[in-house]
C-alpha cells in the first residue's frame, strides 16, 4: 500500500491542475466587471435639452450595476449662480445603484438605452477601479463646460483613455458638417427663447466644423459613434444595444436647414414700419425705436461682459456686437429729445452712422475665411432696420427743418 502513495498524490495534483485550469478562465470571466454606455434621450427642462449619458458597471462583486454619472450639480450650492454667469461651475461624478438613476428618467418619460462593450478582462477592470477612483468626493468635482467637458465628453474621455487612445483615432475624421451652434440650436428648438439665445450668443468658435470626437459632447452623438467604433482586432466596439425605457415625450429635434430670406423679409417689414410711423411725424419712428436701441445696448453689453470677464470661450469676438451695438446707449438721450419736440443733436446722428457702419462691417465679415460666423439670418435682420433708421432721422426726414425751436 505505501508503495502506492506517490503515484496516488501524482495522480491527484495532477487532477487538481485540470479542475484549476478549467475553473479559472470562468471564475476570471464571472469576476470581471461588464462595462455600458447608458443614453438618455432630451427632457422638457431647459438643462435637460441635450441628452445625458453615463457608464454603467455590472460588477458581480457589487452585487448591482453601478452608475457613473457626470452630470449631478447642486444650483443651491453657494456662489454657484454667480459662478455659472463666470463660466466656472463645477459638475460631480456620481456613483449610485443604475437602477435608482433610472427611476427619473422612468417617471418624466425620457427614453435611455444601454451599449454594452466588447472590453476585455483587464480594459473592464481597470475602468471599473478608475471610476471608483473619480468618484471618490476628493476626485468628483471637474470645472463644466457646455461643449468641451461635459457629461457626454467625460464618458467619451473615460472609454478614450482605456482603449489608449483608440477612440479618438477612428473619431478624428469630420461630422456631417456639425458645429457646436448647430447642434445647440438644434436641441434646444423646442424652447424659442432657448434657441433664440444660444445663436444670438454664440461667436465663431462655435461656428467651426467638428470632428465625430467633438461632435461626441452631445450624447447621442457619442451612442451613434461609438456604434461606428472598431476595437484595436477590428471586432466591434458595441457588443450589444438595449433600450431599458421607452422615450414617451418629444423626440430629439431632426437637423434643419438655417434659412436667412425669413429674416430677411421680418427686417424688411419691420424696416417698413419704421418708415410709414414717420411719415405724419418724425417722432414717432424715434418712439418706436427707442426699446429697440434698447435692445441692442442691454444684448451688445452682455456680449461685452462676457467677451472681457467671464470663461464662455464659445461667446468671445461675437461679430453680432455689431448688429446689437452697445453704441445705441448714445442714441437714447437723443431719442428722448426727439420725442420731446428738440434737436436731438450731433452725437444722435453721428451715432446712428456708426451703428449702421457696423452693422455693414458684420456682412463683409460673413464673407470672410477667417474666424467666419454664420449670423446671415441675423444680419437680414437688422442691417434693414439700421438702414432705415439712419435714413430716416438724418437724411429724409431734415431734423433742422422738421423740428421747432433752437438746437440744444
Amino acid at each position: 500500500m505505501l508503495s502506492h502513495l506517490p503515484r496516488c498524490s501524482w495522480c491527484l495534483s495532477c487532477a487538481l491542475l485540470l479542475i484549476v485550469g478549467l475553473w479559472l478562465p470562468a471564475i476570471s470571466a464571472i469576476a470581471a466587471p461588464r462595462i455600458g454606455v447608458a443614453t438618455m434621450q432630451p427632457g422638457e427642462i431647459f438643462w435637460e435639452r441635450f441628452g445625458h449619458d453615463a457608464i454603467v458597471v455590472d460588477d458581480p462583486a457589487r452585487g448591482e450595476p453601478i452608475s457613473y454619472n457626470f452630470g449631478f450639480f447642486d444650483l443651491e450650492e453657494p456662489g454657484f449662480v454667480w459662478r455659472f454667469i463666470l463660466g466656472e461651475m463645477e459638475y460631480e461624478l456620481v456613483a449610485l445603484p443604475f437602477a435608482q438613476d433610472l427611476v427619473y428618467y422612468r417617471d418624466t418619460g425620457r427614453g435611455v438605452s444601454i451599449q454594452w462593450l466588447d472590453l476585455s478582462e483587464t480594459q473592464a477592470t481597470q475602468l471599473a477601479a478608475a471610476l471608483a477612483e473619480n468618484a471618490k468626493p476628493e476626485n468628483a468635482r471637474y470645472r463644466y463646460d457646455y461643449f468641451t467637458n461635459n457629461c457626454a465628453t467625460r464618458v467619451r474621455d473615460a472609454l478614450d483613455e482605456t482603449l489608449g487612445g483608440l477612440l479618438q483615432r477612428q473619431m478624428q475624421t469630420r461630422s456631417h458638417g456639425n458645429t457646436y451652434r448647430s447642434e445647440a440650436v438644434r436641441l434646444a428648438a423646442p424652447a424659442d427663447w432657448m434657441w433664440l439665445g444660444f445663436d444670438v450668443l454664440l461667436g465663431p468658435f462655435a461656428d467651426q466644423l467638428r470632428s465625430r470626437w467633438e461632435d461626441s459632447f452631445v450624447p447621442m452623438n457619442l451612442a451613434d459613434n461609438l456604434r461606428q467604433a472598431r476595437r484595436a482586432d477590428g471586432e466591434a466596439l458595441v457588443r450589444s444595444e438595449q433600450i431599458l425605457l421607452p422615450h414617451r415625450i418629444a423626440p430629439e429635434p431632426l437637423p434643419a436647414p438655417r434659412r436667412w430670406w425669413p429674416w430677411l423679409l421680418i427686417g424688411a417689414g419691420i424696416a417698413c414700419a419704421f418708415y410709414l410711423l414717420s411719415r405724419s411725424d418724425p417722432r414717432r419712428a424715434a418712439w418706436a425705436a427707442l426699446p429697440f436701441w434698447i435692445l441692442c445696448t442691454l444684448l451688445g453689453l452682455l456680449m461685452l461682459f462676457v467677451w472681457g470677464f467671464t470663461s464662455h470661450r464659445a461667446i468671445w469676438a461675437n461679430h453680432n456686437l455689431l448688429l446689437f451695438n452697445p453704441a445705441c446707449v448714445l442714441l437714447l438721450p437723443g431719442a428722448i429729445r426727439l420725442l420731446r419736440g428738440r434737436n436731438p443733436g450731433r452725437v444722435f446722428t453721428t451715432t446712428l452712422l456708426v451703428v449702421l457702419i457696423g452693422a455693414a462691417l458684420s456682412l463683409f465679415l460673413l464673407w470672410l475665411p477667417v474666424q467666419p460666423q454664420r449670423n446671415a439670418p441675423w444680419i437680414a435682420l437688422m442691417l434693414p432696420v439700421h438702414a432705415m433708421l439712419w435714413w430716416l432721422l438724418t437724411r429724409r426726414l431734415a431734423l433742422h427743418a422738421a423740428l421747432s425751436g433752437p438746437p440744444s
